[in-house]
């Protein structure tokens, strides 16, 4: 845990010194960036991020008034919002990602060898499946709400 919070502190303290973004705020405009056509459904990104969807909405909020993103009804589901990256936001993701890669190469792989970074890879790839069989709240579909008549 130690070296996750030391390790997200460092990359917390790039992306709000280099583009007045927060951990998760980065997060959000990385996974758009990287979304096919830079959209996904608002359940998906919490989804992503592993974020309270009443916490997505604070920073989407956030995020579309700097311009970074753009929120819509899903054209299939009015209920369902759809995110998307602007080209102002991709334009601030291309700018910290150089130095966001640097902090995590320098803190986080630099000191390992080779075989070190594929051992390193499996494990984490192992361990990242068996935490998404039991997602956190935020991954989790909503249960149908009924209403007493």
């Amino acid at each position: 845990m130690e070296v996750s919070s030391l390790l997200q502190h460092a990359v917390d303290a790039h992306l709000r010194a280099n583009g007045d973004l927060s951990y998760v705020q980065f997060q959000i405009l990385a996974r758009l960036t990287d979304a096919p056509e830079g959209r996904l459904r608002m359940t998906d990104l919490a989804d992503g991020v592993v974020y309270s969807r009443s916490g997505l909405t604070y920073q989407a909020g956030l995020l579309e008034k700097r311009g970074l993103i753009t929120r819509s009804p899903a054209p299939d589901d009015e209920r369902s919002i759809v995110v998307a990256v602007t080209d102002v936001g991709r334009a601030l993701v291309a700018q910290v990602l150089p130095g966001h890669i640097d902090v995590v190469r320098r803190l986080l792989f630099d000191s390992l060898e080779r075989a070190d970074l594929s051992a390193l890879s499996g494990i984490l790839g192992r361990v990242r499946s068996h935490m998404r069989t039991a997602p956190p709240r935020s991954a989790k579909p909503r249960a149908n709400r009924t209403r007493a008549s």
